[in-house]
């Protein structure tokens, strides 16, 4: 596996990617995390099979901080950054794999470009905009507040980092590190951004999505109403259903990589037999 950066008008970007020949799969980790929460997957048969392309969002992990916070720091800044690392690297199109933010950069996405061939989400609710449309695709928690908050103490970069990646889920250093390397501005910027329902209608774009759209998510999800995502009429939902792994937290990937890589395999089986 190689890793390496890559300049971009936003800002550094960090970077894993695998050798595998299949279908590029492009990784977008969520809010305060880093790559390496895709560990399993890039060394396992996922990566294996396919060019499997990890980065590390603006003011996470190895990349540099946002050099223009206020527009780099929102759905469409990260979106746009993400867009621009693929062509720096050459990719016309890839799919993409977005948990919980990364699932929201990913709607983002599919909303702006043709790139993108393919999309599976976990973790992310796909909401319109405003106060209810938000209410309605998440669920009072306790640690929700800190999504949103730019400065954490030392327990509560453990908490978001324990409840994010799943209280049942394996817990390394890695985790909490990656929540305290993240630019505060990063939480702060994106979550008020996103409440004033800059970017897209997310709603609209996975219900109308012109690509196929996978949901495969935990059932003891914290934040996310798994009703209510399941409820939406989709027009080209992969495989005709939300995928709910049950007794599995915010992070199926990382918490049973088993069960979650399972159907990641098959989706990215079908992107590629549908671009032959």
């Amino acid at each position: 596996m190689r890793e390496r950066t890559v300049d971009t008008s936003h800002c550094r970007l960090a970077l894993c990617e695998t050798e595998g020949q299949g279908p590029t799969l492009l990784m977008i980790h969520g809010n305060s995390s880093c790559k390496e929460v895709f560990r399993n997957q890039l060394l396992g048969r996922v990566g294996k099979d396919h060019h499997c392309i990890a980065m590390d969002l603006p003011g996470h992990g190895l990349s540099g901080d946002a050099d223009a916070p206020d527009t780099t720091y929102s759905m469409p800044g990260y979106a746009d950054a993400a867009l621009e690392l693929m062509d720096v690297l050459g990719h016309g199109d890839f799919a993409v794999l977005g948990w919980s933010l990364g699932g929201h950069i990913g709607l983002e996405m599919i909303d702006r470009s043709d790139a993108v061939t393919g999309l599976m989400i976990t973790g992310t609710p796909p909401v319109g905009k405003g106060a209810d449309a938000l209410g309605a695709g998440f669920l009072v928690s306790e640690h929700m507040h800190l999504a949103g908050q730019r400065e954490f103490t030392q327990a509560e970069v453990d908490a978001y980092a324990r409840s994010t990646c799943g209280i049942n889920a394996p817990y390394e250093d890695f985790l909490r590190d990656a929540v305290a390397r993240t630019d505060g501005r990063a939480r702060e910027i994106m979550f008020s951004r996103f409440a004033d329902g800059v970017g897209c209608n997310q709603h609209d774009v996975a219900v109308r999505s012109r690509v196929p759209l996978a949901i495969v998510n935990g059932g003891d999800e914290p934040f996310v109403n798994n009703d209510f995502v399941s409820s939406l009429d989709y027009q080209n939902l992969w495989e005709d259903q939300v995928h709910i792994l049950d007794g599995i937290g915010h992070a199926p990937f990382w918490e049973h990589p088993e069960a979650f890589d399972q159907h990641l395999l098959r989706f990215m089986g079908d992107i590629g037999s549908r671009s032959a």
